[in-house]
């Protein structure tokens, strides 16, 4: 096995980073989304990374990675149901006039 584990450690920590300062930083609901699931991919590029780089190499990094993706899709088609909703309700996507449960 050649190579290291290196690159993909700090790719999926750059990753991470950016989705982490996306998710904090911006008003757009959309943009949170979308920030919350590369911080989700990053982490699947290190489960992936540890499995393959690992002392012995199995596919249980790759399964996990694939159940976090399932979790994933999940939490977008809710997320996103619940932002059309609220889009509905108060007629803007952004996260600060969204503080309330009722109106």
């Amino acid at each position: 096995m050649s190579g290291t584990i290196l690159p993909y450690l700090t790719l999926g920590a750059i990753l991470f980073c950016v989705g982490l300062y996306g998710a904090l930083t911006k008003k757009n609901a959309v943009i949170v989304l979308l920030s919350i699931e590369l911080m989700l991919n990053a982490a699947n590029l290190n489960l992936v990374a540890f499995s393959k780089f690992s002392i012995a190499p199995s596919l249980q990094g790759q399964i996990f990675s694939l159940f976090n993706m399932t979790v994933a899709a999940a939490e977008v088609a809710i997320g996103i149901a619940i932002l059309i909703t609220l889009y509905r309700n108060k007629g803007t996507s952004n996260v600060d006039d969204m503080n309330e449960l009722r109106k």
